[in-house]
């Protein structure tokens, strides 16, 4: 391995004690394939087996963690403990290849689709449409049922802890139900859960506590929490880098072990909230970040690329590059970067061992990936 990849290949040991071996982790995303249960499928359990050699951690695709918040077709699922062998199949393909295994636990609010929720019954903060859901306009939670999805992400984080998971990311990202409350375009409400940014964040800040809660009553050995947010929201009114400093302030404060940052470009640079002299990872990196440490993400290909992100943050995701390449840090490790693959080509699907859901949305002409022949 070349001296300047040295960084990447660092180990460390977070605040619960989780110990990974490097810097790199598996950014997660969605791959559409488990059973019409919500259990994880072979094919599912292989495309983790082919990523979880080289990386220090990977954090998987979300699970809903109520019947009413599953967001996607072909979605796993932790919303009952029937779900916990299947659960615990997907740690073990990962574990046993070397990697620390994270799940992220979420739920869909407002984006998930009628068909996929119990009596079409589509929920979030305030009856505000959704223009990536068709146009749904979802029903207002009742402060009694916000307080039972708390209990929701609980009880999936303690089926995480019994599945054998090292840790689980709560995703407040990305649009789904934790943004909804915390952005003011979305979370229309007067009462605790909703008005000022206080109440915006009661909701993302009681899961928080609560999935913490559950760590320390129910983990016998280290178990880290970690939080993914979007820093910015393209709608006025919605949420700003100023929003965001204050949401990580109070999630530094609650002792997590990491924030990942949802970025499509790991260098991008603030629109409002924030003087775009740097980097939006820079200006969190500068607030919370001798707190709590950021995990950099966006558009990573290369292993300069990586690098640049690791001089601005401790930790580097890398999402579909590890699908193109599923042997990226073995490459970088070895010595033969030049050999890294950086386009997908149409004929790929058996070697890179994709699932055919995922492969399908992949090969769509939508520019998510750069194809080849």
């Amino acid at each position: 391995m070349k001296e300047q990849y040295n960084p990447l290949f660092e180990s460390f040991t977070f605040k619960s004690g989780v110990h990974v071996k490097n810097k790199i982790v598996m950014a997660p995303m969605t791959n559409f394939s488990s059973r019409e249960d919500g259990s994880v499928s072979d094919d599912e359990v292989r495309y983790y087996e082919r990523r979880s050699n080289g990386v220090g951690m990977v954090i998987t695709a979300c699970i809903y963690v109520s019947p009413n918040g599953k967001g996607f077709p072909g979605q796993f699922a932790g919303d009952r403990d029937e779900m916990i062998p299947s659960m615990k199949r997907l740690a073990a393909s990962i574990k046993d290849k070397g990697a620390k295994a994270v799940l992220q636990i979420y739920h869909g609010g407002r984006e998930c689709p009628v068909a996929l929720v119990p009596g079409g019954d589509v929920v979030s903060a305030s009856a505000v449409a959704s223009e990536q859901n068709g146009g749904v306009v979802p029903r207002e939670l009742a402060e009694t049922e916000i307080e039972a999805i708390v209990g929701d992400f609980g009880a999936a984080t303690r089926r995480a802890i019994e599945a054998g998971f090292d840790g689980v990311e709560i995703h407040g990202a990305n649009g789904y139900l934790l943004q909804q409350f915390f952005s003011e375009q979305s979370n229309k409400r007067n009462d605790r859960f909703g008005g000022d940014i206080d109440r915006r964040l009661a909701f993302p800040l009681a899961i928080v506590d609560e999935v913490k809660r559950v760590v320390g009553e129910h983990a016998k050995e280290p178990f880290l929490v970690g939080y993914r947010f979007l820093p910015e929201e393209a709608t006025t009114p919605g949420i700003t880098m100023e929003h965001t400093f204050r949401l990580v302030d109070e999630l530094a404060a609650k002792e997590l072990d990491y924030l990942h940052i949802s970025l499509m470009e790991a260098d991008s640079l603030p629109r409002r909230g924030a003087e775009p002299t740097k980097s939006r990872l820079a200006w969190i990196q500068d607030r919370v970040g001798h707190l709590v440490p950021i995990i950099g993400v966006g558009s990573i290909r290369t292993p300069e690329e990586a690098l640049r992100t690791l001089d601005v943050v401790p930790f580097v995701a890398i999402g579909r590059e590890l699908i193109m390449e599923p042997e990226w840090v073995e490459k970088v490790q070895s010595g033969r970067e030049e050999q890294i693959r950086t386009k997908l080509s149409r004929n790929g699907q058996e070697d890179l061992v994709v699932p055919t859901p995922l492969w399908e949305v992949i090969v769509r002409p939508t520019n998510w990936f750069p194809i080849g022949d």
